[in-house]
C-alpha cells in the first residue's frame, strides 16, 4: 500500500539545486524532496508520498494521523522491517541468515545474501518444465 504519511522536517539542505530534507516519520527518518512545498522550514510537518513533500500540515493533525497509522499498523507496513515481517507472518522469529534491522545476519543461517547452490544454476524459473508454450 502506498500512503501519503505526515512527517516532521529535521533539517534542510540544497543538493544539486534541489531542496532536500531529512524527515522523521514517527521514528523512521527518510530523505524527502521539498521542491513542491518551498515554504517548508525545519520543524514543520509535511504530507509525504514516494519521497516528495506534497503539502504542509499543522502539528496537531500530523500527530493525530501518525497515532492513527501506528494503531492500524500502517507505519510498520510502510516503513517496517520486511524480513522481520515475513518471518512473523510465517510464524518464525526471523529467517536464518537474514539481516537484522542493524544489518547483521541472524544466527542459524548463512551470511546474507546466501550464495547460490553450485549444483543448481541461479536462473529465474530454472526449476520449471521446459515445455513449449501453445
Amino acid at each position: 500500500m502506498c500512503l501519503a504519511v505526515p512527517g516532521r522536517v529535521l533539517d534542510i539542505e540544497e543538493r544539486d539545486g534541489t531542496r532536500m530534507a531529512h524527515v522523521d516519520f514517527g521514528g523512521v527518518v527518510k530523505e524527502v524532496c521539498l521542491e513542491y512545498v518551498p515554504e517548508m522550514r525545519v520543524g514543520d510537518y509535511a504530507i509525504v508520498h514516494v519521497g516528495f513533500a506534497l503539502q504542509r500540515l499543522d502539528e496537531e493533525s500530523a500527530k493525530q494521523t501518525l497515532a492513527l497509522f501506528e494503531n492500524l499498523g500502517v507505519l510498520e507496513e510502510e516503513f517496517g522491517d520486511p524480513w522481520g515481517r515475513a518471518a512473523k507472518e510465517a510464524g518464525a522469529d526471523r529467517p536464518g541468515g537474514t539481516p537484522s534491522p542493524g544489518g547483521t545476519p541472524s544466527p542459524g543461517g548463512p551470511a546474507f545474501p546466501p550464495k547460490p547452490d553450485a549444483a543448481r544454476p541461479a536462473t529465474p524459473n530454472s526449476d520449471l518444465p521446459k515445455e513449449p508454450l501453445r
